[in-house]
């Protein structure tokens, strides 16, 4: 199992990549990575004992969080760039970056190039819910504007990885509006209602609080309203701990060894909501798996982006998508 792995582009630099890809080494004995970035670095950084298990692709650019992805496709020294031209010739089979998500997306998108009849990529995250596993939100932030068929094909692709990813041979699919009635949502929404319904486990429009609730599996939308449930979730779940943790300094003694009790469940609390359980976010539409990684991943997050990357490839995720659009029709 060959991945490319984009070892620079995280907020911190390379060291939480190569504890990420150490953990996966030490529990996978079938994953060949490609480290890709200042080989000199990276080098230093990897035990010597893992080096043999190792391939050092040396890209001397790294595309900053603050520079525009837009111009990531002529930066051909960069470590995405790199990273993303070894799958496209075949010599790794996935990729993981926790760099910038629009240079990666960009990349991705022009060189892979989108899965046939696919109008446009999506980027797939995860979202813990009641009855303890997650749901699926596509698109959180490829794509600001869609069009009903767009949505659509959300719906099919997040389909196809819900399936695989949560082990189910059925998931239930949302169409994220302002309200469960059919006549609810804008333009876009409502057509795409319409479409989705031919879908095998669409169940209708769903709203913001069904997406923790666990009664649908995929909840599809486009990346501006996705992206914005995305960051006030995460705001909120840090708000929550901010104000319980104000509650319980002010409270007496009774209140604190209260907390010290439940201190299992905050802790088992904290466990589901952190984002490094399930590591990265695929880039479902193109050509090959990508996996995106949040910026500040650690090495657990980056660990479990690379199985997520396996599980990907494993599965054929994107020969099954392939072979699904191209034996639908709208």
């Amino acid at each position: 199992m060959k991945i490319a792995i984009d070892a620079m582009g995280g907020d911190f630099g390379p060291r939480p990549i190569v504890e990420g890809v150490i953990g996966v080494l030490e529990e996978v004995e079938d994953f060949y990575p490609y480290l890709v970035g200042n080989r000199e670095e990276l080098e230093k950084l990897l035990p010597s004992q893992f080096h043999s298990r190792v391939k050092f692709i040396h890209a001397p650019d790294v595309i900053k969080m603050e520079e525009k992805g837009a111009n990531a496709p002529r930066r051909r020294d960069s470590s995405i760039y790199k990273a993303i031209q070894l799958l496209k010739e075949g010599e790794v089979e996935g990729v993981v970056s926790a760099g910038h998500s629009g240079a990666t997306m960009s990349v991705a998108t022009l060189r892979l190039g989108r899965i046939k009849g696919i109008k446009r990529p999506a980027i797939v995250t995860f979202m813990p819910n009641r009855r303890g596993s997650y749901t699926l939100i596509l698109d959180v932030g490829a794509n600001v504007d869609c069009e009903p068929e767009h949505l659509y094909q959300f719906g099919v692709m997040g389909g196809i990885y819900g399936r695989v990813v949560l082990g189910r041979d059925e998931v239930r699919i949302g169409l994220l509006s302002n309200g469960e009635e059919a006549s609810k949502g804008n333009r876009a929404v409502k057509e795409a209602h319409q479409l989705l319904e031919k879908l095998p486990g669409f169940i209708g429009n769903v709203e913001g609080g069904d997406v923790f609730s666990g009664d649908v599996d995929v909840v599809v939308c486009d990346g501006f309203v996705g992206n914005i449930l995305l960051k006030t979730s995460e705001g909120a779940g840090e708000a929550v701990a901010h104000f319980l943790r104000q509650e319980i300094k002010r409270g007496g003694i009774l209140v604190k060894l209260g907390a010290l009790l439940m201190s299992p469940a905050f802790r088992g609390l904290k466990k589901r909501i952190d984002y490094a359980e399930y590591g990265g976010a695929p880039l479902l539409g193109v050509n090959g798996c990508v996996i995106i990684s949040h910026g500040k991943s650690n090495g657990k997050a980056i660990k479990n982006g690379i199985k997520q990357a396996i599980t990907y490839i494993q599965n054929s995720v994107t020969a099954k998508i392939a072979s699904t659009i191209g034996q639908l029709t709208i």
